[in-house]
């Protein structure tokens, strides 16, 4: 298991966001050399966990819970050939190309080692928005996404510092619940008689999916 690229974006001004300025850091490119790996504070105030990647819509990205998102080469391998167009590491705005590595069926609460230094820990999976389908390019690109459920993975950092392209990343940490981000990704989005699943994977869960969970489980008990 190998990390093969971390991406970072800058601001740019797009017609396809509602982002408040119009900007985005969606398109995100590999970085020479390493990249300082932080928690950036809660949603709404901090931005991304990689030093350097602009996060621009605080509404619905970044904070504790978001730090870092991560997206498995095999997958982006899997939308080339379905798409018929080359997608380069970074272009679903992934901070982190992995390879090897089950990225969408990693369970919440799993913990990753990367390099030396850096731990992060599964938190849920990424729900597609309007930006990520007009960066692409792709219509009706919001259920496609949807539909497959590969979804990547954001994490929250466990234990700072640099990583790397080349960095090896190990499993440090696999909980036995069984709730992966990709059952999380159903839950809050197609497939809601799932939420209350939800709660086996505890405190390492989204805050806003938990939340979701609990609502649900107290409005079906009414």
């Amino acid at each position: 298991m190998q990390l093969l690229s971390v991406n970072l974006g800058r601001p740019q001004p797009v017609p396809y966001t509602d982002q408040p300025e119009g900007v985005t850091g969606i398109d995100k490119k590999p970085a020479e050399g390493p990249v300082r790996v932080a928690a950036p504070g809660p949603k709404g105030i901090g931005a991304g966990g990689l030093a350097g990647d602009a996060v621009c819509d605080l509404r619905h990205h970044g904070g504790v819970d978001q730090a870092v998102y991560a997206f498995a080469r095999e997958d982006l391998d899997g939308w080339e050939r379905e798409l018929g167009r080359s997608l380069a590491n970074g272009c679903f705005g992934e901070n982190l190309t992995t390879a090897g590595l089950e990225v969408s069926g990693a369970l919440i609460g799993e913990r990753w080692r990367i390099g030396s230094e850096v731990v992060l820990e599964v938190t849920s999976g990424r729900i597609p928005c309007r930006t990520f389908q007009g960066h692409l390019g792709e219509r009706g690109w919001v259920k496609r996404f949807t539909r497959k459920g590969a979804t990547g993975a954001y994490l929250r950092v466990i234990e700072p510092g640099g990583i790397q392209a080349g960095d090896p990343i190990e499993i440090v940490h696999r909980p036995g619940h069984g709730v992966t981000a990709a059952l999380q990704f159903r839950a809050v989005t197609t497939e809601r008689e799932l939420l209350p699943r939800l709660l086996d994977a505890g405190d390492a869960l989204h805050t806003e999916s938990l939340a979701a969970a609990r609502k649900y489980i107290a409005a079906q008990a009414r």
